[in-house]
Formats: structure tokens, C-alpha cells, sequence
């Protein structure tokens, strides 16, 4: 047996092919390769030959003396440089593919939506301005009330007519006192950033009402555990940058004059409305997609008219009876309520797509809307650093969009949540925890993009 080149392991064929004849074959020549069978365990009992196998047409169709002929041919064939077509080896991406890559059908429509929802800021405020400089009816309660009857007439009836775990009373059975809160929190950001604009400048408030955005970045952070790359963090300087121009070119164009009686309160009362905006939208985002639209809409139009209520008589009764009424501003408060409802409605939808903080940042443009409307309604200045801000900003929200979040879910956080009926359950110790991570996107992640592990 010493005299064979060399000896293989090879498994031999299923057993309804053995030999049924004894094995007395010997090697040929001991210059030919051998092969050594290693039968299985099952096989054991039957005659086997001590010699190797020749290789060779002695011991063709039996399993310990076969010809390696009947092998057969792997099917996993190996690419090479070879057989490889020269223009495959030669394509790269061209410019068209790569912007293809980048606006995906998710990001246009995204994008798409999130202008819709600053076209309608750009109604309330156009109809806003003319009720208050033109008719002389300073009445923020008033309106806000307006809208939030016509979220609790749509929404809050749809959920009492609902049956089961989705009632009104089911609802508020479990979560009232939250809903409670968030609608108080909505009701005074509206508020406070429309009674600011009595004490500072308008250029404070553009500036100062940024600040949502980073409260936003931060409460996604700590309570939805939302996790950026560093492509958002330069998406939203890049629309930042785009704001400070337009507010410069409001300094240039001379627009930046107005009330300034008591600068200090208004910047605060517009800072304290950006941190409640922020935490209302945050928990609006949480509510929208985990919950559902209707019950968040449904709860804000309930507590939001019932505590608005409140609010319009004790502080702006009087206001209200000095309204010179008549169908012209009628027809304002009309529009009013209208472009709010509608922005209510339809935020949660976009917000649901994207995110609070990418909602916020497609908002910015909404004061350039206004800017655009006023050159032809109240005789505006032009500039054409309001063209470069708007760009500016429409660049950071494609970069911003253009990659995906991620939410890092650590089970310690998430034990109760997910058996909200049952006791707790202990996770065992076996080691450190480490939070599993689901990717939050406009598409799916591409290949190249790595999978994050959060420590």
C-alpha cells in the first residue's frame, strides 16, 4: 500500500448501488493515483477490501471500487479575469447612475410632502398678517380654538364610534392624562411663539424659532433612541446655513424693522414655543408610529378645544368683541382654519415617512414661501440671497434624507413595552447587553452602507 502516489478521502455513493460480489481487486501499477473509500458507519459489517482500489474500469459501479470518472462536476463555477467580459470589467458608475442612486422615488416624494406642509404654513401666516394689520383682530386663541373644534369633530367622533381597544373611552381609559399634557403643551407653543412677535423683531423670531431642531435631535436621541450618521449632522447645518441667509438678506432688504418693545421677553417666549414644538412633535412622531394618526389627532382635538376653551375666556374675551366682523374676515378665519386643519392632518402622514426632525427642517422654507407671496401682496423687497437660502435649504434636506437613521433598541429599555400585559420578564445574565438596531428609511439600505453596532 506504500507503493501509491498519493490517497484521497472521498465519501462513497448512497448504498442501493453497492457491489454485491466479493472485493478481490488489486491495484494496477503503483504509478497510478489511489483513492481511499471511507464508508459510512451504516456500511460497517459488510465485506470490504483491504487493498486499495485501482483506478480504472475494474471497479466501475461499485462504491469501494469506483472510478472517479462518475464524480460528478461541481456546479459552482469561479468568475475570473478571464471569462469576464471586457466591459464589465471596464464599467464604472456614470453621473446619471449616481443621481439615480441618490433621488430615489421615496426621497422626491418626501421631499415633495414636506413643501406641502410649509406651502400650508405659508397660508396661515399670509391669512394671519392680513387679520391682524388689516382688520386689527389680534386673536392667536381664537384661531388655534377654531382648528382644534375641527379635530375634534372629524377625529374625536371617529374614535367614539369605533369599537373595541380603538374607542375614545377604551383610549382614554389607558392614556388620558398624557393626552392631557401633550394637549396642553401644543396649545401654549402655539401661543407663545404668535404672542412673541408683540415684543421682539421679526429676524429674532426666524432665528430663535430654529431651535426646535436641535431640541428635536436631542429628544429623538434619548427617548426614541434614534441614532444619526454624520451625513445628518451636515444636512442640518447645511439648512441652517440656508435660514441665517435668508435672515440676512431680511437685514439687507430692510425687513428685519418691527416691534421691539421688550426684545429680552419676546426672544424667550419664542425660545420657551421652539422647546415645546420640539417635545410636541417628538411624541407626535412616537404616537404616529406605534399607535395610530386618528387616536393622536382624535386626543389633541379633545383636550386641545376643551383647554384652548378655557384659555380664549379667561385672557382674549375681550379681544374678541373688538373684532369689526363682516364676511371679509369671515372669510379670513375661514382660510385660517383651513391651511391649520390641513397642516394637522396631513403632518402626522409625512411624519410617519420620514421623521419629526426632517419635517422641521423641510418647514424652514416656509418663511421663503411667504417672502415670495409678499414681493407681489405687500410689496416686498427682492433679494436674491432668498433664492440662494432657499436652495441652500432644499440641499441640506436632500442630505439629510438621502441616508437613513436608525433606532437602537436596548432590551432593557424595551422589556415592559413589549409585554405590556403580562408581569416582568427577567432577561437572564449572560453577559452584556448589546441593543439590537432597526434601520429607519425613506428606501432600503444599500449594500455598502456597514451595520451599525451600538455599544
Amino acid at each position: 500500500m506504500g507503493t501509491s502516489a498519493h490517497s484521497e478521502q472521498v465519501l462513497a455513493p448512497p448504498p442501493q448501488t453497492l457491489c454485491q460480489h466479493s472485493l478481490s481487486l488489486s491495484p494496477s501499477s503503483p504509478s497510478q493515483s489511489s483513492v481511499r473509500v471511507q464508508a459510512p458507519a451504516a456500511w460497517r459489517g459488510r465485506t470490504q477490501c483491504n487493498l486499495l482500489p485501482t483506478i480504472g474500469v475494474h471497479g466501475a459501479g461499485c462504491p469501494l471500487h469506483f472510478n472517479p470518472a462518475m464524480i460528478p462536476e461541481q456546479r459552482n463555477h469561479v468568475a475570473t479575469i478571464e471569462n469576464i467580459p471586457a466591459e464589465a470589467i471596464n464599467a464604472s458608475p456614470t453621473l446619471l447612475h449616481r443621481i439615480r442612486k441618490v433621488f430615489t422615488r421615496e426621497l422626491l416624494v418626501s421631499l415633495a410632502l414636506g413643501q406641502v406642509l410649509s406651502l400650508l404654513i405659508c397660508g396661515i401666516g399670509l391669512t394671519s398678517k392680513y387679520l391682524v394689520e388689516d382688520f386689527h383682530a389680534n386673536t392667536p386663541v381664537f384661531q388655534s380654538f377654531l382648528n382644534y373644534i375641527l379635530l375634534f369633530l372629524v377625529y374625536t367622533t371617529t374614535l367614539a364610534v369605533r369599537q373595541g381597544e380603538e374607542n375614545l373611552l377604551a383610549i382614554l381609559k389607558r392614556r388620558w392624562w398624557k393626552y392631557m399634557i401633550l394637549g396642553v403643551i401644543d396649545i401654549e407653543a402655539n401661543y407663545l411663539v404668535i404672542k412673541a412677535y408683540q415684543y421682539t423683531t421679526l429676524t429674532s423670531v426666524q432665528l430663535l424659532d430654529c431651535f426646535v431642531i436641535p431640541v428635536v435631535l436631542l429628544l429623538s436621541w434619548f427617548f426614541l433612541l434614534v441614532r444619526y450618521k454624520a451625513l445628518h449632522f451636515i444636512g442640518v447645518g447645511v439648512c441652517l446655513l440656508g435660514m441665517g441667509c435668508m435672515v440676512g438678506a431680511d437685514v439687507l432688504v430692510g425687513r428685519h424693522q418691527g416691534a421691539g418693545d421688550n426684545k429680552l421677553l419676546g426672544d424667550l417666549l419664542v425660545l420657551a414655543g421652539a422647546t415645546l414644538y420640539g417635545i410636541s412633535n417628538v411624541c407626535e412622531e412616537f404616537i404616529v408610529k406605534n399607535l395610530s394618526r386618528v387616536e393622536f389627532l382624535g386626543m389633541i382635538g379633545l383636550f386641545g378645544s376643551f383647554f384652548s376653551g378655557i384659555q380664549l375666556a379667561i385672557i382674549e374675551h375681550k379681544e374678541l368683541l373688538k373684532v369689526p366682523w363682516d364676511w371679509q374676515i369671515g372669510l379670513l378665519y375661514v382660510g385660517f382654519s383651513a391651511c391649520m386643519f390641513g397642516l394637522y392632518s396631513f403632518m402626522p402622514v409625512v411624519m410617519k415617512r420620514s421623521s419629526a426632525t426632517a419635517v422641521n427642517l423641510s418647514l424652514l422654507t416656509a418663511d421663503i414661501y411667504s417672502l415670495f407671496c409678499g414681493l407681489f401682496l405687500f410689496h416686498y423687497k427682492f433679494s436674491g440671497l432668498y433664492l440662494l437660502s432657499f436652495f441652500t435649504i432644499i440641499l441640506g434636506l436632500i442630505f439629510y434624507s438621502s441616508t437613513s437613521t436608525y433606532v437602537a433598541q436596548d432590551p432593557r429599555v424595551y422589556k415592559q413595552f413589549r409585554n405590556p400585559a403580562g408581569p416582568a420578564v427577567e432577561i437572564p445574565n449572560t453577559g452584556q447587553l448589546e441593543p439590537s438596531v432597526t434601520y429607519s428609511s425613506l428606501g432600503q439600505e444599500t449594500e455598502e452602507e456597514a451595520h451599525v453596532r451600538v455599544p
